[in-house]
């Protein structure tokens, strides 16, 4: 029975794909200056129709707003105890006491979609229905891609506050079989992975990229080229986000005097660790860890850099004179702040363009924010310090690659400045 399931859910994923497999496929993202979420653009249904989505890097599955005129002829609800229902994991049956419509049928599989800005859960409908995005193939943008039977869930009108005016839902691409990622990849043919290079302003776009590669730029480097490795960790009680295993952090070269079981992960509990996460707009930190962080980072800018400390600004802890700062290429001339990772040779180098925030135009602050003494996770690397950063996640080989800042190269999310041959009319 169990040989038999395991097919059954191959065939299904399979049956995505309509067209031949394209090297890659791609989704522009933009940066929301109200909110500093990301947010991406999939179409779907029939006809296709444009839906403005929050990119989640650990959300389950695609979610959006049917109540507010999802209105698609290849729409279809899934029904309870179905091949579907099995690959989302679905554990009830649901029910509609009014006419039925996209959102609210009987006898269909019911997910908790979840806000995960608010943290607001609510219950929604599995369905099916028709995506497209566009391809690539290296540098040079490709037709548009079409899947069928794309598995995501409807949910309510309100599980969308506090999200970017205009988007309607959440685009998650985390490790389950109904992730973005993984749809993809199976109806595609692609290995399980992705990449993704959020933009650090609202006038420039990032990407994220699925399949193989390569992920080049206009110049003609293929960065996937120039990426460090470190083994993506598993935490069994969030499984879906994307833990990287933390061993030290230096500022300026210097190692910090750190809690190393905060840095761990207690599988028992699921606390502690390190993972990334694209709707936290800055990187947060245990309590005990942010205290001896901010001073040794203050400690750095002002007697090697000679930093001028200021009153601090809200949200922010520890912030400086703007006249003191000089900028560079890399953004402003700051301690370097080091994420040593499984050996002292691999380590996530943060400099100025990822660490200070502009504030106001005498004053930038350290963009990095005290989590909290009971902080579930200790460290959350934030938007903010992934912006013109390629991070590849290949989820079949569980590892993340890394560049570090683009900006190093003269580069930034910008200039991969792919676009599809063809639109799709909205």
């Amino acid at each position: 029975m169990a040989i038999l399931r395991l097919l059954l859910l191959f065939l299904f994923f399979f049956s995505l794909s309509e067209a031949s497999t394209p090297a890659t496929l791609f989704l522009p993202i933009t940066k929301d200056g109200a909110t500093h979420q990301y947010v991406t653009r999939i179409y779907q249904g029939t006809p296709l129709t444009p839906f403005p989505l929050v990119l989640d890097l650990a959300g389950q599955f695609l979610w959006v707003d049917c109540d507010s005129g999802y209105s698609s002829s290849s729409y279809r609800s899934v029904r309870c105890r179905s091949i579907q229902c099995a690959a989302a994991n679905a554990q009830r049956c649901g029910l509609c006491f009014s006419t039925p419509r996209p959102g609210c049928n009987n006898h269909t599989c019911g997910l908790s979609p979840e806000n995960t800005v608010t943290g607001t859960v609510t219950s929604g409908e599995l369905a099916v229905d028709v995506i497209a995005l566009p391809s690539a193939y290296g540098s040079e943008p490709g037709p548009i891609a079409t899947a069928h039977h794309f598995l995501f869930s409807c949910a309510p009108t309100p599980l969308l506050a506090h999200l970017a005016s205009g988007v309607r839902g959440m685009a998650g691409f985390g490790r389950n079989r109904i992730g973005l990622p993984s749809q993809l990849a199976a109806a595609f043919n692609f290995d399980r992975k992705f990449a993704i290079c959020l933009p650090s302003s609202t006038a420039s776009d990032g990407v994220v990229f699925f399949g193989n590669g390569p992920y080049t730029v206009v110049s003609g480097i293929d960065l996937l080229e120039t990426l460090q490795y470190t083994p993506v960790i598993v935490n069994p009680l969030l499984p879906d986000d994307y833990f990287i295993g933390v061993e030290s952090i230096k500022i300026s070269g210097k190692k910090l005097s750190l809690n190393a079981s905060l840095l761990s992960i207690d599988d028992r509990e699921g606390t502690g660790g390190t993972k990334l996460g694209t709707v936290v707009p800055y990187s947060t930190m245990e309590s005990s860890i942010y205290a001896i962080f901010t001073k040794a980072f203050e400690r750095a800018a002002i007697a090697a850099f000679n930093m001028t400390r200021v009153a601090s600004v809200g949200p922010f802890g520890v912030c400086f004179s703007s006249e003191s700062v000089d900028i560079t290429r890399t953004g402003p001339s700051v301690p370097t702040i080091d994420l040593v990772l499984q050996s002292e040779m691999v380590y996530w180098r943060i400099s100025g363009a990822n660490s200070m925030v502009q504030v106001s135009e005498d004053v930038m602050c350290l963009g990095f924010l005290d989590g909290g003494p009971n902080a579930r996770t200790s460290i959350v690397v934030g938007g903010f310090q992934l912006e013109n950063n390629l991070v590849l996640l290949d989820v079949g080989a569980s590892r993340l690659g890394f560049s570090s800042s683009l900006l190093t190269r003269q580069m930034t999310c910008s200039d991969f400045n792919l676009r599809p041959i063809r639109r799709v009319s909205s």
